[in-house]
């Protein structure tokens, strides 16, 4: 018998029909306390040996409707290998559907929109890096459901860079960059990593919206609050993970800052900037520029021919993190973007844009970073 499940962390889906292995009708659920939908996360068990068409409908209205056409669906055996399935999108199908078809190997196979970060991933990383010599780990404040927003801290040079991901708590992609910069950092062999320490102070938040995760969200925490328009003037009320890192960061000062993302329709990687801010100075834009620049040179995965349309002078929202950071520090603030779908200019058939590609880039960050700490002033 094919069962549909998604009761466990980050699962979100819901069954409307089931009629066999070639007709398996389900709709992704909303976040709570809002209108977001994009996430989805289940396990389809029963389908051994047979040929299973998912459909999942009323798309036209999600998040992103544009990050559906090439999208393809990732799908596991083991919840370690994340591949891609055929997928194929149709707007004038029933509001929109996503038709995935596999033949599992196995009684139960995993799909998701991306590969999964779980929180007790998230508490094994945590663990693993804060137990290695010259780490040390705090708790910042807690989200609206009770849990730790964890903070990293090692190095001890005078420059004070933060690094911080999953404000979006379904761009899983941001926890697996974060698992490749605590890896290398910690790493005691790597001439890049000993040299950073030496020059920078991290503070490495992994995930800001634990919450949103466990509970299989796309963009909102518990109170369906897009964190990332929440920087101006969070609260305790609606935003507690934004206050208690924000205050953090008053307290700890900022000379660059990483907000790490995934984009839903892009299929590139690309960096966001702050160009829009009252008070920016050509010395923020030359940094911009120098370190994407460095970037493209070191990553291939990365390129700045495409993105988000840049801001105008004085345009610039100041709830978001970047420009709030960027305006409030006068450091050099990025939003980083990585693709649900798969990098266009160097695609991987099998796994797409993928948790190894995520980490990798992490590390080519680094070495960016590495670069641009000598213009920070």
């Amino acid at each position: 018998m094919i069962r549909i499940d998604a009761g466990f962390d980050s699962g979100n889906i819901k069954v409307e029909r089931i009629a066999g292995p070639h007709e398996i009708v389900l709709s992704i659920n909303r976040d709570a306390h809002s209108e977001f939908y994009q996430w989805f996360h289940f396990r389809l068990s029963g389908g051994r040996g047979q040929r299973c068409i998912i459909r999942i409908i009323d798309l036209n209205f999600s998040a992103y409707p544009d990050g559906w056409p090439g999208y393809r669906a990732c799908v596991s055996a083991d919840r370690q290998t994340w591949t891609r399935a055929e997928t194929s999108f149709d707007k004038t199908q029933a509001n929109g559907t996503l038709t995935i078809i596999v033949t599992p190997e196995v009684d139960q196979l995993w799909l998701a929109y991306f590969a999964p970060y779980s929180l007790e991933r998230h508490h094994d990383l945590v663990a693993r890096i804060a137990a290695r010599p010259g780490v040390t780990a705090d708790v910042l404040g807690h989200s609206l459901d009770g849990r730790p927003i964890d903070r990293l801290v090692l190095g001890d040079g005078p420059k004070t860079v933060w690094l911080y991901a999953r404000q979006h708590p379904g761009e899983s992609m941001a926890e697996w960059w974060m698992e490749g910069v605590a890896e290398r950092l910690t790493d005691p062999a790597d001439p890049v990593a000993r040299t950073l320490r030496r020059q920078a102070t991290f503070h490495i938040v992994p995930n800001m919206n634990p919450d949103g995760s466990v509970r299989g969200h796309l963009r909102t925490n518990a109170a369906g609050v897009n964190l990332n328009r929440e920087w101006h003037a969070p609260s305790a009320e609606k935003s507690p993970e934004v206050l208690c890192v924000l205050a953090a960061m008053d307290k700890a000062g900022c000379d660059l800052a990483m907000d790490v993302h995934g984009d839903e329709a892009i299929p590139q990687v690309f960096i966001a900037g702050f160009e829009g801010i009252p008070s920016i100075t050509e010395r923020q834009l030359q940094a911009l520029h120098d370190y994407k620049a460095r970037l493209a040179r070191i990553s291939p995965d990365f390129q700045t021919a495409k993105g988000y349309p840049v801001a105008r002078p004085g345009t610039a929202n100041l709830a978001m993190s970047t420009n709030q950071l960027a305006e409030r520090f006068g450091c050099l603030a990025m939003t980083l973007e990585m693709p649900f779908k798969d990098n266009d200019d160097l695609p991987c058939p099998r796994f797409g844009w993928s948790p190894a590609r995520s980490m990798q880039l992490g590390r080519d960050c680094l070495a960016a970073i590495l670069e641009t700490l000598p213009d920070l002033g």
